[in-house]
């Protein structure tokens, strides 16, 4: 039985995007998908099922970080069935290169969260995308003229650091932007055998020191819901 979720048996579908914002989450059910219908809102975390091209698609918010999507993902691997989670959500680019509104694929997700040093005992841990879903994504992105960006991201426990200029070093190995979620997720479906990738968009830069609003975030970003709904039902 979930806690944090209230959908029941069947009303999770086998492929789910997860938006970190529950109002992300509300947008893309409203604007994308047919036959919606609200599974969960415990917390304010909302779910939804619908379909997309005539397949079914769940989108569940999870919150902010690391405990919080793996709270969400566990459940729904265990409690629900589900086969194939995509991350839909922000970060912030650490890379010249990767510029603000930019599509980003995480191949892999660095992390300087606790989490897998617990898990693994003190052993180091690489959590990696899925690479099926990777090329799919890709193909969809450049097939539309989006010019996504592919590389390893950060998946960060702190979002305010005590010394702000922390990103660069992770800049200077190849990262290309910090999010706060990615590791834990393609932790969790390698644990539970199931399919994983991230697919972000730059909200903000750590170099230019550009930034978007809070409802940009939430209503703007349509690019990569419409990468992440494609390479769901692929």
């Amino acid at each position: 039985m979930s806690v944090h979720i209230a959908g029941k048996e069947g009303d999770v579908a086998e492929v789910v995007l997860l938006p970190g914002d529950p109002l992300r989450a509300k947008f893309v059910a409203e604007n994308f998908l047919e036959n919606v219908k609200e599974y969960t809102n415990i917390r304010n975390i909302l779910g939804f099922t619908g379909t997309y091209k005539g397949k079914r698609v769940s989108v569940q918010g999870t919150g902010m970080g690391i405990p919080s999507i793996s709270i969400y993902v566990n459940e729904l691997f265990r409690e629900f069935g589900v086969k194939r989670a995509i991350r839909i959500g922000t970060a912030g680019s650490i890379n010249n290169n990767v510029r603000i509104r930019d599509l980003v694929l995480a191949m892999s997700a660095c992390t300087d969260s606790g989490a897998n040093n617990i898990r693994f005992g003190g052993r180091n841990y690489a959590p990696t995308a899925t690479f099926s879903l990777l090329k799919t994504a890709w193909d969809v992105a450049v097939s539309k003229g989006w010019q996504p960006k592919a590389g390893p991201v950060v998946s960060s426990d702190m979002f305010y650091t005590e010394n702000p200029e922390d990103w660069k070093l992770w800049s200077q190995f190849g990262c290309l932007a910090l999010d706060m979620e990615c590791a834990e997720l393609y932790t969790l479906a390698a644990k539970y055998g199931r399919e994983a990738l991230g697919i972000l968009t730059i909200s903000d830069s750590m170099i230019t020191h550009e930034s978007t609003t809070a409802e940009e975030r939430q209503t703007t970003f349509t690019r990569m819901m419409e990468t992440a709904l494609e390479t769901a039902i692929s």
